[in-house]
């Protein structure tokens, strides 16, 4: 029960990272994004690319950071990937959700995000392939940090954890003490009177991309240090991502955030008593039951 529910927070720690993302596009920009999960992919590709090309250019960087299996070269990729895949969220929004959001509605703009999910989804595969990637394809040893009950996390697992909680602290900085995030959150709350005291709206959704987009990146390596990497990874984490912006509420960071380890959480001890092959219907029964009890979700507010 205690290995499930580390496993867990560890679970949690990439999925409030690509939740933040999401629930910000969705309070911003008033649809469901679909295609989100799959900036995940792009950033964990991106990554992988630029990791195998800094490691060709540098033996120094092929080396290995203390007990991580991460080189300084997938450091360094995290970075570039960040950037890139901030970048495809603003292109895929300038070239098609905008258009779609200037002579359509919101039904159409889901629709969009279906399609976009499923073209660089078949992208990824058409230049990758359907296999799986793995980031290192070194043995990586758990750490024995209890014998009684016996608990066993690694070295990579740890890192992620620590690096992911670090992020969303900065995050919470940047809302909270920026005149940038004073600015993202009155967008949010009411983007015609926000531009009435001066806040650029296009800029404010170019930023509200990058950084869903730098989120989601972070959050696809994390997950491919963890487990690894396919074509269809955005597929399999996009309900949980959902779970966790609606159980958090629409809207809120930090509800996507505790949305993100509750869905973990409940997702890994599910295990306990459900077959391993009914897991993936966890988030798909918390979303229900979020929309039954509580259905603006934990932060999130009612509209008028």
């Amino acid at each position: 029960m205690i290995q499930h529910l580390v496993d867990g927070i560890l679970v949690g720690s990439f999925l409030s990272l690509g939740a933040i993302g999401l629930t910000m596009v969705m309070h911003i920009l008033r649809f469901a994004n679909f295609s989100h999960a799959e900036l995940l992919s792009i950033g964990a590709y991106c990554a992988l690319v630029f990791d195998k090309l800094f490691e060709s250019l540098s033996p120094f960087l092929a080396a290995k950071i203390g007990p991580l299996s991460m080189t300084a070269a997938l450091a360094l990729s995290i970075l570039v990937s960040m950037a890139l895949t901030g970048l495809s969220a603003v292109v895929i929004d300038r070239f098609v959700f905008r258009r779609v959001r200037e002579k359509g509605g919101e039904l159409s703009m889901v629709f969009a995000s279906f399609g976009m999910s499923l073209v660089i989804r078949n992208v990824i595969g058409l230049i990758f392939g359907l296999s799986s990637e793995l980031y290192s394809r070194d043995i990586a040893f758990a750490m024995v940090i209890s014998r009684d009950p016996m608990l066993l996390v690694k070295p990579d697992q740890v890192f992620v954890l620590i690096a992911a909680l670090l992020i969303m602290f900065a995050f919470y900085l940047v809302l909270s003490r920026t005149r940038f995030g004073f600015a993202l959150r009155a967008i949010a709350e009411n983007p015609n009177l926000a531009q009435v005291h001066g806040v650029n709206l296009k800029r404010m959704i170019v930023a509200v991309w990058l950084i869903g987009g730098s989120l989601g990146a972070i959050a696809g390596v994390f997950y491919g240090l963890s487990y690894q990497i396919t074509p269809v990874m955005g597929r399999d984490l996009v309900l949980p991502i959902f779970a966790a912006t609606i159980v958090g509420g629409i809207g809120s960071v930090y509800g996507a955030v505790l949305g993100g380890f509750i869905v973990g959480v409940a997702s890994n001890l599910a295990l306990v008593i459900l077959p391993s092959g009914y897991s993936p219907s966890v988030p798909f029964l918390m979303i229900l039951l979020v929309l039954l009890i509580r259905p603006n979700g934990l932060f999130g507010e009612a509209r008028a």
